[in-house]
Protein backbone atom coordinates (compact mmCIF):
# COMPACT_ATOMS: atom_id res chain seq x y z
CA UNK A 1 0.00 0.00 0.00
CA UNK A 2 1.07 3.56 -0.88
CA UNK A 3 1.59 6.27 1.57
CA UNK A 4 0.52 9.32 0.04
CA UNK A 5 1.66 12.75 1.58
CA UNK A 6 -0.15 15.26 0.15
CA UNK A 7 -3.57 16.30 -1.07
CA UNK A 8 -2.64 16.69 -4.55
CA UNK A 9 -0.52 13.12 -4.97
CA UNK A 10 -4.04 12.13 -3.46
CA UNK A 11 -6.24 13.58 -6.05
CA UNK A 12 -3.74 12.50 -8.85
CA UNK A 13 -3.76 8.85 -7.66
CA UNK A 14 -7.56 8.56 -7.80
CA UNK A 15 -7.74 10.13 -10.65
CA UNK A 16 -4.81 8.11 -12.41
CA UNK A 17 -5.84 5.03 -11.60
CA UNK A 18 -8.82 2.80 -12.98
CA UNK A 19 -9.85 1.62 -9.21
CA UNK A 20 -7.97 2.61 -6.30
CA UNK A 21 -8.77 2.19 -2.40
CA UNK A 22 -7.67 4.66 0.08
CA UNK A 23 -6.96 3.99 3.46
CA UNK A 24 -7.34 6.78 6.12
CA UNK A 25 -5.91 6.41 9.45
CA UNK A 26 -4.05 8.00 12.65
CA UNK A 27 -1.25 6.96 14.93
CA UNK A 28 -3.00 6.70 17.93
CA UNK A 29 -6.23 4.20 16.25
CA UNK A 30 -5.41 0.93 17.28
CA UNK A 31 -8.38 -0.85 15.19
CA UNK A 32 -6.67 1.34 12.67
CA UNK A 33 -3.12 -0.93 13.35
CA UNK A 34 -5.49 -4.17 13.18
CA UNK A 35 -6.97 -3.44 9.94
CA UNK A 36 -4.67 -2.18 7.92
CA UNK A 37 -2.50 -5.87 7.47
CA UNK A 38 -6.12 -7.56 6.82
CA UNK A 39 -6.69 -4.93 4.43
CA UNK A 40 -3.06 -5.46 2.74
CA UNK A 41 -3.94 -9.49 2.60
CA UNK A 42 -7.61 -8.90 1.11
CA UNK A 43 -6.13 -6.75 -1.96
CA UNK A 44 -4.08 -9.33 -3.02
CA UNK A 45 -6.70 -11.06 -4.27
CA UNK A 46 -7.30 -8.06 -6.27
CA UNK A 47 -4.48 -7.09 -8.30
CA UNK A 48 -6.05 -4.12 -10.43
CA UNK A 49 -6.75 -2.01 -7.48
CA UNK A 50 -4.23 0.60 -6.19
CA UNK A 51 -4.30 0.93 -2.73
CA UNK A 52 -3.05 4.32 -0.99
CA UNK A 53 -2.56 5.23 3.16
CA UNK A 54 -3.31 7.92 4.30
CA UNK A 55 -2.05 9.46 8.06
CA UNK A 56 -4.57 11.66 9.03
CA UNK A 57 -1.98 13.00 11.96
CA UNK A 58 0.58 13.61 9.06
CA UNK A 59 -2.00 15.23 6.51
CA UNK A 60 -4.96 16.64 8.18
CA UNK A 61 -6.14 18.71 5.08
CA UNK A 62 -6.96 15.20 3.42
CA UNK A 63 -9.65 14.69 6.34
CA UNK A 64 -11.37 17.92 5.26
CA UNK A 65 -10.76 17.31 1.60
CA UNK A 66 -12.36 13.52 1.60
CA UNK A 67 -14.56 14.03 4.16
CA UNK A 68 -13.31 11.56 6.41
CA UNK A 69 -14.53 12.61 10.25
CA UNK A 70 -13.90 9.29 11.56
CA UNK A 71 -10.71 6.53 11.61
CA UNK A 72 -10.59 3.76 9.75
CA UNK A 73 -12.09 4.83 6.57
CA UNK A 74 -11.59 3.03 3.35
CA UNK A 75 -12.60 4.90 -0.01
CA UNK A 76 -13.08 3.02 -2.97
CA UNK A 77 -12.79 5.11 -6.19
CA UNK A 78 -13.73 4.00 -9.87
CA UNK A 79 -12.54 6.10 -12.43
CA UNK A 80 -11.93 8.73 -10.39
CA UNK A 81 -15.78 8.90 -8.31
CA UNK A 82 -15.80 7.34 -5.07
CA UNK A 83 -18.42 3.88 -5.04
CA UNK A 84 -17.42 2.94 -1.85
CA UNK A 85 -17.25 4.43 2.08
CA UNK A 86 -16.93 2.15 4.95
CA UNK A 87 -16.04 4.23 8.19
CA UNK A 88 -15.18 3.23 11.87
CA UNK A 89 -16.78 -0.12 12.62
CA UNK A 90 -15.72 -2.06 9.52
CA UNK A 91 -16.57 -5.41 8.63
CA UNK A 92 -13.62 -7.12 6.46
CA UNK A 93 -16.72 -9.78 4.82
CA UNK A 94 -18.77 -6.80 3.73
CA UNK A 95 -16.42 -4.38 2.68
CA UNK A 96 -15.01 -7.64 0.45
CA UNK A 97 -18.11 -8.65 -1.01
CA UNK A 98 -18.45 -4.56 -1.76
CA UNK A 99 -15.61 -4.14 -3.58
CA UNK A 100 -15.71 -7.75 -5.33
CA UNK A 101 -18.98 -6.45 -6.93
CA UNK A 102 -17.91 -3.42 -8.81
CA UNK A 103 -14.01 -5.14 -9.22
CA UNK A 104 -16.29 -8.19 -11.76
CA UNK A 105 -18.44 -5.24 -13.33
CA UNK A 106 -14.97 -3.53 -13.81
CA UNK A 107 -12.74 -5.96 -14.68
CA UNK A 108 -14.66 -9.65 -15.97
Amino acid sequence: MEKLYAVDDIKKFVNDEEMALLYFSTNDCGICTTLLPKLEMMLLNYDQISSGHVSIDELPAASSEFSVFTVPTVLLFVEGKEVIREARFISMDILEEKIQKYYDLFFS
